[in-house]
């Protein structure tokens, strides 16, 4: 079973002032590439797995975003870390 539960809002700062809207598919295109289970909401992913292996995506999704060209990124992150387990769908369920 998971231990964590990390959201993620990147916020990229676009070479020329652009919509960001491309830099944030590509960053969620990472997230799914990953292969970890994620839900995609309005302003930010949340993710469920290893907190070692979470943390290296969210690495991941800020170094793509310098190669395309952004000068810098702010990462607004939210973590849950539990040994004994993290689950979505254990936090969630009595709302479903």
């Amino acid at each position: 079973m998971a231990n964590a539960l990390v959201s993620i809002q990147i916020i990229p700062k676009t070479p020329n002032g652009e919509q960001v809207i491309p830099y944030v598919d590509r960053a969620i295109e990472i997230i799914q590439q990953s292969g970890v289970k994620h839900e995609v909401h309005p302003l930010e992913t949340t993710m469920e797995g290893e907190l070692h292996e979470l943390l290296s995506i969210i690495e991941q999704m800020n170094k793509a975003m310098i190669e395309m060209g952004c000068p810098n990124v702010i990462s607004q992150v939210k973590i849950y870390y539990n040994p004994e387990g993290a689950s979505m769908d254990r936090l969630t369920e009595k709302y479903k």
